[in-house]
């Protein structure tokens, strides 16, 4: 997600968020508008279901979701009144954890509501991170589903770690002993835990491009296979090379691992709140 994007999005935010009794509130239609729900009644979904979110955590449902109503005009020029909900903090999280993170609008809440203080800063950081991470989750799973279809091409795990070495030769002109040198990857780590987030998304995009081309040629054996994942590489590579970014050149990454604790943190004070 683009800095000028999370800058929009959080002056949005900000805009709709109002004081109810000492504590700060966002409007649910207002909500529902941002987070780019075209119907009332599917965004209700997502409330009923944050709100048995918020029961089995031991909340007071009523406190978080606070019934409440609106005057609307209507395209005749009457008015009417529609129900609403004045949502806390912790309400919107839950409300926003039923999302498709997969919708910038829904990314960005997720984030927003997750931590306590409400810096645009901070917001677009844990938005980076985030994308990191799922970055990496997503390689992990390509390269799970890959491993499985090599093995069905008579490639083995010894053979699959060689090819996935060779690809990260090609993608990053150093071997994988100097790449976790110069990313400072311990031993047994693996590199793309140390990457930042373009490198994670090109692996993956040439182990995708593998597991397809090696099945639509009905590839077999570690030779030809392994000439394919370094084509592959080599062709990412290309691509990022012409847009200005050098793979090797790119500082490296702090380590996912603490990321992820660090995310997991501030979503564990986000469901204990006590608001």
């Amino acid at each position: 997600m683009k800095t000028e994007e999370i800058q929009n999005l959080f002056t949005q935010f900000e805009c709709i968020v109002c004081d109810f009794q000492g504590v700060e509130c966002w409007s649910a239609r207002e909500l529902q508008r941002l987070l780019g729900y075209a119907k009332w009644q599917t965004f209700s979904v997502s409330i009923e279901k944050a709100k048995v979110a918020c029961e089995q955590a031991g909340q007071d449902v009523g406190h978080h979701f606070t019934g409440a109503s609106k005057m609307v005009e209507l395209g005749s020029g009457s008015i009417r009144e529609i129900d609403d909900y004045l949502l806390t903090r912790y309400a919107c999280y839950l409300i926003a954890q039923n999302g498709d993170s997969r919708k910038p609008e829904i990314a960005f809440a997720q984030n927003y509501f997750a931590i306590q203080t409400r810096r645009a800063e901070l917001v677009e950081k844990r938005i980076l991170e985030s994308e990191r991470v799922q970055a990496r989750n997503e390689l992990a799973q390509t390269e799970k589903v890959l491993s499985g279809v090599l093995y069905e091409h008579g490639v083995d795990s010894k053979g699959f770690a060689v090819i996935r070495s060779k690809g990260d030769k090609a993608l990053f002109h150093l071997d994988t002993a100097l790449l976790k040198r110069k990313y400072g990857a311990p031993e047994n780590r693996a590199v793309a835990d140390f990457l930042p987030t373009v490198s994670i998304t090109a692996k993956k995009l040439a182990a995708e491009m593998t597991s397809v081309n090696v099945q639509s040629k009905d590839l077999y054996g570690q030779q030809p296979i392994e000439n394919e994942h370094v084509e592959n590489n080599k062709a990412v590579r290309e691509m990022l090379v012409s847009r200005g970014i050098v793979p090797e050149q790119l500082p490296p990454a702090e380590d996912i691992k603490k990321v992820e604790k660090r995310l997991k943190k501030d979503d564990k004070a986000a469901l204990a709140t006590d608001n």
